[in-house]
């Protein structure tokens, strides 16, 4: 009987031994989007317009809305933008995005990509689209490539289609030529490759050089200008 007893011990320690390796380690659940939205909604499409005039065109692959609908969590964002007369000027793609109804802004996030129709293309881990003014904005670093022309930065404000660039805070240019304003009345030419000088606030606007062939002149925004090829 002894031997019996301690031979049924030892085969109950071992199933109990195997069915806590074939458990394995607990996991613990993460909260995500899909847990708190209102409602979800795959393959969104919508029409951002300003004073009825349309401006861009929104789609996602998936769209978790919270506060009443009126504020989207989104993932795979592509975004078409058009001027006054309806014509296609530029697209954004990125993996992620948010989109505000009250405050016409949508923002996108993770390997944002902005491609204008004349081939123009700029990188950056997020923008912002404010639908009001029609304009694209963003604080973090951004790449423009446009043929041999690189432009690297940290901060822009621009139209759509980037034909007028304000760059807040330059830090590189190949091939580019940008205007840093120094004072009244003076305009100097930043070449390509060369170190890049904090310009003094100017206490006027600066006039606009007249610009040379193959460049579309870009209006005055703000202390860096990048001028976009025509």
């Amino acid at each position: 009987m002894m031997r019996r007893a301690v031979v049924a011990a030892l085969l109950g320690l071992s199933i109990l031994a195997a069915c806590r390796r074939e458990a394995g380690p607990a996991v613990r659940r993460v909260a995500t989007s899909a847990d708190s939205s209102d409602q979800i909604m795959f393959g969104l499409t919508t029409i951002l317009t300003d004073r009825g005039v349309q401006r861009a065109e929104l789609l996602a692959d998936t769209a978790y809305w919270f506060d009443d609908n009126t504020r989207a969590d989104m993932l795979g964002v592509r975004t078409t933008f058009f001027d006054k007369d309806g014509t296609r000027n530029g697209v954004l793609t990125s993996r992620r995005g948010s989109f505000n109804m009250r405050a016409n802004v949508m923002e996108a996030r993770q390997n944002v990509v902005i491609t204008g129709v004349d081939g123009k293309k700029l990188t950056s881990p997020m923008v912002r689209f404010e639908q009001f003014r029609n304009m694209i904005v963003s604080d973090s670093p951004f790449v423009l490539v446009e043929g041999e022309t690189r432009v690297e930065g940290i901060g822009f404000e621009s139209d759509p289609q980037m034909l007028n660039v304000k760059i807040r805070q330059l830090s590189r240019s190949t091939g580019a030529r940008i205007v840093l304003p120094s004072g009244p009345g003076r305009a100097p030419v930043f070449d390509s490759d060369s170190a890049v000088r904090p310009a003094p606030a100017p206490s006027a606007v600066p006039p606009v050089r007249p610009p040379a062939d193959g460049e579309r002149a870009a209006a005055v925004h703000g202390d860096v200008r990048y001028r976009g090829r025509a």
